[in-house]
């Protein structure tokens, strides 16, 4: 199962609370594409899960939503935020024991 730490959480609330969504809200987590190197994956504020979607709380009651096909590659990752290329703050998965790394870095060889 996806495990969202602790800053992830955080900005998952940040973000819903901004887009002043109800408490069923969350970050949704989809697959946009696949290839041989594997999926690409898509992020979006949702008011609520699809059906179907594996749903995850986290223990500051964070709502994140994942597609099923996104389930399969985020089963044993950790959701992180980490600081973006803009300045800001972007969503990355890593590994249990990896550094973050963006939705759309190639995995290293």
């Amino acid at each position: 199962m996806l495990i969202v730490s602790d800053a992830a959480a955080e900005t998952v609330k940040a973000l819903t609370a901004a887009e002043e969504a109800d408490d069923a809200g969350g970050l949704r987590i989809s697959v946009e594409s696949l290839d041989e190197q594997g999926a690409s994956l898509g992020v979006a504020l949702v008011a609520a899960p699809d059906t179907g979607d594996e749903v995850i709380v986290s223990t500051s009651g964070a709502l994140v939503f994942l597609q099923p096909e996104a389930a399969l590659y985020l089963a044993d990752k950790v959701l992180d935020v980490r600081d973006g290329r803009d300045g800001g703050l972007e969503f990355a998965v890593h590994g249990k024991t990896e550094e973050p790394r963006r939705f759309d870095e190639p995995r290293s060889s």
